[in-house]
């Protein structure tokens, strides 16, 4: 029992490191992205926390099997570097049971990948497209922060001073309008208003910018007149409401609807999910022999191979659900015969780490 506590303390402690690692790269990159969007308006900063959240589940999926895998190479392979395997080994330890003692762990993993594979990430692709989906179907001004230029379709760009305490007015709005006219060039129109609200009528579904107390400008480049135009109400009409698409990408459909439903790409996608479970205890029937290493070598001697034999693995896997996907693969068939061609090197691999003998 201490020396089962031990091992799973190492494997785990290593995982979590390797799993923390890769998160904060892959979750940092997202972070970019969206960040990148939301400087260019396309989404408002209050969103990004909830969109990374909703991503959570995705990246999870894919990062534990792989820091799982590098957690068994790099902790195991630290203890064959200090000889404490071939005290294990003298006390009767053999290569089955290090990989009875692996299982263990490798079940929590895969109930945790299984949970995200499974239903957290369709729930969270599915929230993240929704949300986008409603900002997307907002007014474009929706967006505007106060204090910068911002363009917001159209060939619009607004400044807004701020809003109203209640966030429904928008105060010190200027609008510039660049419409083309032909030969003439371009006209430029300025708008500038005490305050703002956006609405939408719902009998037509148009779009409107309502600005009250504000003076308009129309200048043509090249030409010393100008026109200019006082009000107390103006509307700029932004466009038509757009409806919301319906949200039937099977990426986004449970789990249990996608085992009912009988075609290819469904059986992909239901195949891919199913798959990732497993693919957890694949790795670690793979990583503990591979994790045997001489301590002339280092523990990342063998660290290269077992990340091109992920790479690999994970390639084929993906082949595979495409092929499914569109047809050019027995859904019968499926991806079950990658799983097992792994499954079949992982026990070679233990046949002959148990052959030679874990000295």
């Amino acid at each position: 029992m201490i020396l089962f506590r031990y091992l799973t303390r190492e494997v785990l402690l290593t995982m979590s490191a390797v799993a923390g690692i890769l998160l904060l790269v892959i979750m940092g990159s997202r972070f970019i992205r969206y960040f990148s969007d939301a400087a260019e308006g396309d989404i408002p900063v209050s969103m990004l926390g909830s969109l990374m959240m909703f991503h959570l589940p995705g990246f999870m999926e894919l990062i534990l099997p792989l820091s799982f895998f590098l957690g068994i190479l790099l902790a195991y392979g630290q203890l064959y570097m200090n000889s404490e395997i071939t005290v294990m080994v003298a006390c009767g330890m053999s290569p089955t049971r290090l990989l009875k003692v692996t299982l263990l762990p490798a079940s929590v993993v895969a109930v945790l990948v299984g949970i995200c594979s499974l239903w957290l990430t369709p729930l969270g692709a599915l929230q993240t497209e929704t949300a986008l989906e409603e900002q997307r179907s907002r007014l474009d001004v929706s967006v505007l922060a106060p204090g910068r230029f911002q363009e917001f379709g159209g060939g619009r760009t607004a400044y807004i001073g701020g809003f109203s305490s209640d966030g429904t007015e928008m105060q010190d709005v200027l609008v510039h309008e660049q419409n083309q006219q032909g030969d003439k060039g371009t006209h430029d129109f300025v708008t500038r208003a005490v305050s703002g609200y956006q609405e939408t009528r719902l009998e037509t579904g148009s779009r409107f910018l309502v600005l009250d107390d504000g003076e308009r400008f129309g200048v043509t480049p090249g030409e010393k007149s100008a026109e200019r135009l006082t009000f107390e109400r103006y509307t700029l009409r932004l466009g038509l409401s757009r409806d919301r698409q319906e949200l039937d990408s099977l990426e986004y459909a449970t789990t249990p609807a996608l085992w009912d439903d009988p075609s290819p790409r469904a059986q992909a996608q239901w195949q891919w999910r199913a798959g990732l479970p497993l693919m957890v205890f694949v790795l670690a029937l793979l990583a503990q022999p591979l994790s045997r290493v001489n301590p002339r070598q280092g523990r990342f001697g063998k660290l290269l191979p077992a990340v091109f034999l992920y790479v690999a693995y994970l390639s084929l896997l993906l082949a595979v659900v495409d092929a499914i996907g569109s047809g050019t693969w027995p859904t019968m068939l499926g991806v079950w015969p990658v799983h097992g061609l792994f499954i079949g090197l992982g026990l070679l691999l233990l046949w002959r780490s148990q052959r030679k003998g874990m000295r």
